[in-house]
């Protein structure tokens, strides 16, 4: 009876562990995606350089060239990473007030950097660049090209942008 009991425990401890690591997999928080769809088209103006639907069609032809985000192969580690560090030698800045001051993004500091970081239009808190990556794991990478029942999803409706694509 012992043995059965002590078999019972490690089966519980067993599945908590299981349910716990596994809770990157729950439903994410639509609140948390509708908020890094914000950050992502007001406070981070992303769309300026990667398009209202992240695929590399700009909305401001005065600011550079992006990758299209629907297709990236960036996993939300780099993800956070590329929004939190920027890449040094191209348009994309870092949003992490501090990133290049001690040496957290990619080991450098400023002094090391062989030309500057362009500044972003804000910078962005952890907890707001988890939401962007939320955003865009949710909504964006791996979806494919925009269609008009994505651009619906996307927004949840159909605006004036959605009608750009046939029905």
């Amino acid at each position: 009876m012992e043995s059965v009991c002590r078999w019972g425990a490690v089966a519980v401890l067993v599945l908590s562990a299981l349910r716990m690591a596994s809770g990157h997999a729950q439903t994410p928080d639509s609140a948390d995606v509708a908020d890094g769809m914000r950050l992502f088209l007001q406070k981070g103006d992303c769309q300026a350089c990667h398009g209202w639907a992240a695929d590399g069609r700009k909305m401001d032809s005065q600011m550079p060239d992006a990758p299209n985000l629907r297709e990236t192969r960036l996993n939300r580690e780099r993800l956070v990473q590329t929004i939190k560090c920027g890449r040094p030698g191209t348009g994309m800045p870092a949003y992490d007030k501090f990133a290049y001051s001690d040496g957290r993004c990619y080991g450098m500091k400023q002094a090391d950097l062989k030309s500057p970081m362009p500044d972003p239009p804000a910078t962005l808190q952890p907890r707001e660049i988890d939401m962007v990556v939320l955003f865009l794991t949710q909504k964006v990478v791996g979806k494919g090209p925009m269609d008009r029942a994505k651009c619906i999803e996307y927004w949840g409706s159909d605006v004036d942008a959605c009608r750009e694509f046939p029905k």
